[in-house]
């Protein structure tokens, strides 16, 4: 059990297509990062590519075994999403790991403006995961756009979002992660890169934490492109005791 929850967020540029680069980049940026969990961006390794038939891994791959290591090594969990191929489909594979264990989220919500489904296959899985004493449910970027699919049915105290979320839709951004903090009674973490893809998208990070009111939270900056913030379990529990908003909450269940 872990009352304050520290987290990393690492906001970074990710270079093309170059899992290498960025793996190598991540290991030391991640040197001595002291925290109990560690967020990287969606498609940290190679950026929201729809190449997926040349940069895809095998399901518990090359990246995953990377994640596995940070997690021991760390003594932390740590999440982030990967191209991902299995029986013949493709998947936006959101990864959560931890020293001991591991699950996986494949994306729900594919961004057909972005042609990510002629790319790529839906999930149709909600996932929460436990650590430390506290309950995560793993989304990855346009999932934030759809609060049914986000709903807290008291299966998280944190909704994880990452992300690579262009520029040009900054206020959206803030607004959802504001929205689903409120809305839920729950910390909402959305992790944004940074830089220029090879879409000639620009992206400025904007990397953000609210709490279960919707108050932002004020992130420290560990080192350049590393952001830190503590979470209290404590405060949240209060605030949904004293409160009470999830408890009429409108019943229903999803097709």
């Amino acid at each position: 059990m872990n009352p304050n929850l520290k987290i990393s967020l690492a906001e970074f540029d990710i270079e093309w297509e170059n899992p290498q680069a960025n793996l190598e980049f991540l290991d030391n940026l991640l040197e001595n990062h002291n925290s109990d969990l560690v967020i990287l961006p969606e498609m940290f390794t190679t950026g929201f590519s729809m190449n997926a038939v040349n940069i895809a891994e095998e399901p518990f791959g090359e990246a995953f075994e990377w994640m596995k290591s940070k997690a021991e090594e760390g003594n932390c969990a740590v999440c982030g999403s990967i191209s991902t191929k299995e029986n013949g489909k493709f998947y936006n594979r959101h990864y959560f790991v931890t020293p001991d264990n591991s699950v996986f989220y494949d994306k729900k919500h594919l961004f057909g403006y972005g042609k990510e489904p002629e790319a790529y296959s839906p999930g149709n899985e909600i996932v929460s995961v436990k650590y430390l004493g506290w309950k995560f449910r793993l989304i990855t970027c346009y999932d934030l756009r759809f609060p049914v699919w986000c709903r807290n049915s008291d299966d998280y105290d944190a909704l994880i979002c990452v992300a690579n979320w262009p520029e040009v839709r900054m206020e959206p951004w803030r607004v959802l992660l504001k929205a689903r903090a409120i809305e839920n009674m729950a910390y909402t973490i959305g992790v944004n890169r940074i830089g220029i893809d090879d879409y000639d998208l620009k992206y400025n990070g904007n990397s953000k934490v609210f709490d279960g009111v919707g108050e932002e939270l004020k992130l420290k900056t560990r080192k350049k492109f590393l952001h830190q913030a503590e979470l209290s379990l404590e405060s949240l529990q209060n605030y949904r005791k004293i409160f009470g908003f999830l408890n009429d909450r409108d019943r229903f269940e999803m097709l």
